[in-house]
C-alpha cells in the first residue's frame, strides 16, 4: 500500500495487493488467493484482479472490503 493511497483505518484502496479472507465459489476463487484491487465500486465493494505468478489474470471479482486482507511487502511503521 502506497503512503498516498493509504488510510488511517487500514482499507483496501485502489492497487493494493490483497488477499482473499472469504471462499468465492461463483468466480472459482478460494480464501488465500491474492490480487489487485482495480476499481473501488462503492464504499463496501471493489473489483479486484486475481493473476497467476506470470501476471496473467484468471479472475475478476467484485469483492467486499471486508473479505480483502491488505499485503505489505516493504516493512511499515505500526
Amino acid at each position: 500500500m502506497s503512503a498516498a493511497n493509504k488510510k488511517e483505518d487500514g482499507t483496501p484502496r485502489a492497487l493494493d495487493v490483497v488477499a482473499l479472507l472469504a471462499d468465492l465459489p461463483e468466480h472459482r476463487l478460494a480464501r488465500g488467493n491474492v490480487g489487485t484491487i482495480v476499481e473501488e465500486l462503492d464504499e463496501e465493494n471493489v473489483l479486484v484482479e486475481f493473476s497467476d505468478d506470470d501476471g496473467r489474470p484468471y479472475a475478476v471479482a467484485p469483492c467486499l472490503r471486508s473479505d480483502l486482507l491488505p499485503l505489505h511487502y516493504v516493512p511499515e511503521a505500526a
